[in-house]
C-alpha cells in the first residue's frame, strides 16, 4: 500500500498534516498514534501467544489420549 505513495505523494501528506493540524500539535499527534499503535501490536502478540499455547495444549491431550487407547 504505501509502496505506491512515492516521495511526492508523502511531501503532499506532509503538507496536508502541517496544515491541517499545524506543527504544534503535529508531534503530539504523532506520538499518540504511535503509543496506540505500540499498545495494538503488544496486545496482538498476548492474543497470538495465547492462541498457540491452547493450540499447544490441545495436542498434547490428543497424544495423551492416543496413548490410553493403544
Amino acid at each position: 500500500m504505501l509502496n505506491n505513495i512515492g516521495i511526492p505523494g508523502l511531501i503532499l501528506i506532509i503538507v496536508l498534516a502541517l496544515i491541517i493540524f499545524g506543527p504544534k500539535k503535529l508531534p503530539e499527534l504523532g506520538r499518540a498514534v504511535g503509543q496506540t499503535l505500540g499498545e495494538f501490536k503488544k496486545s496482538a502478540r498476548a492474543l497470538s501467544s495465547e492462541v498457540v499455547d491452547e493450540l499447544d495444549e490441545d495436542k498434547k491431550e490428543d497424544k495423551k489420549e492416543d496413548k490410553k487407547e493403544v
